[in-house]
């Protein structure tokens, strides 16, 4: 059998609204270790990788190795008739093809339980190579929301260029040219608006902004996001779920047309 129990609904809902607008349908691989799912997204550009320990729940039993294919959109409007304080349980017996989801009120006066149909999903599992990267940058999220918001009405893709000196976030188009920049901050009073740069050497790429937008839906998960980067391979935004888990999304980046 499985189950796990959180104390706010609240969260499960964010995680959701995270993902939805990626991934129509995931898996979600439980075990005793927790929650995995990863997904390529609809149009197969971007990789989403959720991972939830069972030692953030309040409650998780996974008598054995168990994989819930699920439609995220049908999930979502579940979550929709939980408040964000109710407790939120997901059930599910070992051979089951349905899930139940249960909200209980904080003051146990009311109950509700929902049962989806589980589906089948041939889902790859996708092998994520350790990477050196070789420039991170962790920035306080909701500033990365709006300059990801802000550089989209220049252009399409958004240039990243990473320094010793800052981060600088680009955008040309029609309208004409937009630089942002961060500089590394010193002391902060607050850690989650520091802006901290760890680089091994300077690094330069395009991204495409639809992507970097739909990302940013994981804000109200975590104060702090997390780019880490690299030539020729995946941007890996993270936002971390305190004292549950992490969400990261992998992004290719652009080749500019004018390279050979």
């Amino acid at each position: 059998m499985f189950e796990a129990r959180l104390g706010q609904a609240t969260i499960l809902k964010k995680i959701l609204d995270a993902i939805k607008d990626l991934l129509n349908e995931a898996t979600f691989d439980c075990s005793d270790s927790g929650i995995q799912l990863q997904a390529m997204d609809n149009s197969h550009v971007s990789l989403v990788s959720l991972t939830l320990r069972s030692d953030g729940f309040d409650k998780f039993r996974c008598d054995r190795n168990l994989s819930m294919g699920m439609n995220l959109g049908s999930m979502a409007k579940i979550l929709k008739c939980a408040n964000n304080e109710d407790n939120v349980t997901m059930k599910a017996q070992d051979n089951a093809d349905t899930v139940t989801i249960m909200f209980e009120s904080a003051n146990q006066e009311k109950v509700s339980d929902y049962e989806m149909k589980l589906m089948n999903l041939d889902q790859e599992h996708l092998g994520i190579p350790e990477t050196d990267f070789s420039c991170v940058v962790r920035m306080p999220a909701m500033e990365f929301a709006r300059i990801c918001r802000d550089l989209a009405q220049f252009s399409e893709s958004v240039v990243i260029c990473c320094t010793k000196e800052g981060v600088k976030f680009s955008a040309s188009g029609d309208v004409g040219t937009a630089n942002i920049k961060l500089a590394q901050t010193g002391s902060v009073d607050k850690e989650e608006e520091a802006v901290i740069i760890e680089m091994q050497e300077p690094v330069t790429l395009t991204f495409a902004c639809r992507y970097l937008n739909a990302f940013t839906k994981a804000t109200p998960l975590s104060t702090q996001v997390q780019l880490s980067m690299c030539a020729n391979v995946p941007l890996v935004v993270e936002y971390a779920i305190k004292d549950l888990g992490h969400i990261r999304y992998y992004l290719a980046p652009k080749i500019e047309d004018n390279e050979t």
